[in-house]
């Protein structure tokens, strides 16, 4: 019988690298994959289309609603951000362990549906090097970084709802310690009760 996979859900205050943690853990675990939100802002330079986001309209963000199509979904900054259901779903009755980079409200939301998610919360250095993150990314203006910063001490607070904490200081240190949760859940009894019953057996051939 396949096991199901694990859901693990990444969250940050806006600028803290979840993003950056979570792509190069992707790519260096195998059977992990990640969920590509939808969203209604505009595409920022160098985001591609069912990579970094689905684009949709808010017409067509409100009917994936109605219809009961997101798992989780919120606004942030004017704008509507969701996770597809029938993808992680699929992808987790398959086996899969998913990815999930969302914000505090979203975990919030997934964690009341399936309570034995995930939840790692990635922290930044400082306020200061949280500052110079947002300014040096050049994609927000002035009035936006500084609500984010204001938004931040907010998100901060949030941080005892989650599992586990990742400081952000050294990124291939952040990777590093988001792929050893990842490793230790595969290692959980539930997902190795088939292994240790095929081990077993061998004993009881012998005796």
């Amino acid at each position: 019988m396949l096991n199901r996979g694990e859901l693990f859900i990444v969250s940050a205050p806006s600028g803290s690298g979840k993003t950056s943690v979570s792509n190069s853990t992707l790519t260096q675990m195998e059977g992990l994959c990640f969920s590509v939100s939808y969203t209604t802002r505009a595409p920022r330079a160098g985001e591609t289309e069912g990579v970094d986001y689905h684009f949709v309209s808010k017409d067509n963000f409100k009917k994936m609603t109605k219809n009961g199509e997101l798992l989780e979904w919120a606004s942030v900054y004017g704008h509507y951000y969701g996770t597809g259901q029938n993808f992680v779903e699929h992808k987790l009755n398959l086996g899969w362990d998913v990815l999930l980079d969302i914000d505090i409200q979203g975990a919030r939301s997934i964690r009341k549906t399936l309570p034995q998610s995930h939840l790692i919360f990635v922290l930044p250095p400082s306020l200061q090097a949280l500052k110079v993150r947002l300014e040096s990314r050049s994609l927000d203006d002035r009035k936006t970084i500084l609500a984010r910063l204001k938004n931040a001490h907010t998100e901060m607070l949030a941080f005892t709802e989650y599992d586990y904490l990742i400081l952000n200081e050294d990124i291939e240190e952040a990777v590093s310690e988001l792929k050893s949760i990842i490793s230790a859940a595969r290692c959980k009894r539930h997902r190795r009760t088939e292994l240790a019953q095929n081990v077993l057996a061998s004993f009881q051939k012998n005796t």
